[in-house]
């Protein structure tokens, strides 16, 4: 089974990856075959509607960020092939599990282009799917040995805790600000981290090239979500591809909103609007306008630029490369997109 023509590219442009040298453009992308490979064995079952339910996301496909930075992270280390690429498959099927759960908990209807699997089907079969890609992920780790399972253990905690948090929000007088930047750091900066820490640790890399790899990819996975909030805001719905405020109609105050309300200067009718979903256009329209202007979307910004830096910053440990240097490419890449 092989990448779809251009999906490459499209992994290029959907996380700025630049590759200059040829021979490791060939090897990721032979590597990222063989995990191709293993995820459509993987999701087989002898029940039909289980086949097809786990099959559903992978067919649809995606960025596959997660694998390919597992692969890349292998690259500053000398051995491990097929390890590596089944430690890829697995945080690939971990992140799609967490989808399926996703848009059961957002009553979704799309993902990928796709029908989702609750709208298709239905809550429960998406909640089982989810489940069934999280054993598979877990058998996969198993035979990668005792460190292994116990670091994708320690990542689904990870995952679940940010997720509860997230439901529950701040408590007490944790800073809203502060709890957000947690939540995300686990539900998406960590099992990015764990992709790195896979890599490295698969391929034979040295201790501090592995520690280093786990904190640039807690650090950049952070800052996708955090480059997600402000594009979500500030671009046209033409560059986005879908409609803009999708996390207004959704009630979910992502980091320019929270800095904005934490901003005594800010419009009261802004504080407004954010008190809950917003179903019509004309208000979802009114709270962009009034988010662009505040001083949310650029403190946010602000706060990108810095993890950002602070991932690059990471990757001094390890060797000058090309591998280092596409590593280098996303994070520039995460601060560029917002301009």
């Amino acid at each position: 089974m092989s990448l779809p023509d251009g999906a490459l590219e499209e992994l290029r442009a959907a996380v700025g990856l630049r590759i200059a040298d040829p021979a490791l453009l060939s090897e990721l992308a032979g590597g990222l075959n063989e995990v191709e490979t293993v995820l459509r064995q993987v999701v087989r079952s002898d029940v039909e509607a289980v086949a097809e339910a786990a099959s559903h996301l992978v067919e649809a496909g995606g960025k596959r960020f997660r694998p390919l930075f597992t692969l890349l992270a292998a690259q500053f280390g000398d051995t491990g092939r097929e390890a590596v690429v089944t430690a890829a498959a697995a945080v690939e099927l971990v992140h799609l599990a967490t989808l399926y759960h996703d848009d059961v908990m957002d009553e979704a209807t799309m993902r990928r282009g796709a029908q989702s699997v609750n709208a298709r089907w239905d809550n429960t079969i998406a909640i089982l799917t989810g489940d069934f890609l999280f054993a598979n992920a877990s058998r996969l780790v198993a035979d990668l040995g005792t460190d292994a399972a116990r670091i994708i253990a320690e990542t689904f905690s990870e995952l679940v805790t940010g997720q509860m948090r997230e439901t529950v929000g701040p408590v007490g007088d944790e800073d809203p600000v502060e709890h957000y930047l947690s939540v995300i750091g686990q539900k998406t900066g960590s099992l990015i981290a764990t992709a790195g820490r896979f890599g490295g640790m698969l391929s034979g890399a040295r201790p501090e090239y592995i520690d280093a790899l786990r904190r640039y990819g807690q650090l950049v996975g952070t800052a996708f979500q955090i480059s997600d909030d402000v594009i979500d805001i500030a671009s046209p719905s033409a560059e986005l591809g879908k409609s803009q405020g999708t996390d207004l109609r959704e009630g979910v105050r992502t980091l320019p909103m929270l800095y904005a309300l934490a901003d005594d200067g800010t419009e009261p009718r802004l504080a407004e609007l954010l008190q809950g979903p917003l179903t019509e256009d004309a208000l979802v329209e009114e709270a962009l306008q009034l988010l662009r202007s505040s001083t949310g979307l650029e403190r946010a910004r602000v706060t990108l630029s810095d993890y950002a830096r602070r991932a690059r910053a990471e990757l001094e440990a390890l060797p000058a490369s090309p591998a280092r240097d596409a590593c280098e490419s996303v994070a520039d890449y995460l601060v560029a997109r917002i301009r």
